[in-house]
């Protein structure tokens, strides 16, 4: 609930800016310049969430290629049903560590963006 609060804080912190940015005495380019200037947090904090999930997806992308090398070497050595319950277990350990690093990342971002807990 707090994080929404926040997230409409630095809504309403940017439709008050842009708003003020439409006044008669302006020009059209200084108008757009204000607007654009006003948007800088909020595209901010988008870039800095896109980063934290684009790297939590490289990371799971990565530890998920490890089980896929295991699993083909698995197959040079064991039958292919071991193999596979290999690549199952592998895959299962590799979720669920990627998802014990999720509330590491919501804290990062909470710190990130001031959002007290």
């Amino acid at each position: 609930m707090n994080q929404t609060r926040k997230i409409d804080q630095l809504q309403q912190a940017y439709f008050k800016c842009a708003y003020e940015c439409f006044d008669r005495n302006r020009k059209q380019e200084e108008i757009a310049n204000c607007v654009e200037h006003c948007s800088v947090p909020v595209v901010n904090a988008q870039q800095h969430f896109e980063g934290e999930m684009s790297q939590f997806q490289e990371r799971m992308n990565r530890s998920l290629m490890v089980c896929q090398d295991k699993f083909e070497a698995a197959k040079l050595h064991k039958n292919r049903g071991d193999a596979a319950k290999a690549m199952e277990s592998c895959v299962n350990t590799s979720i669920e560590d990627s998802l014990d690093t999720l509330p590491h990342i919501v804290q990062r971002m909470k710190t990130s963006f001031s959002i007290a807990d």
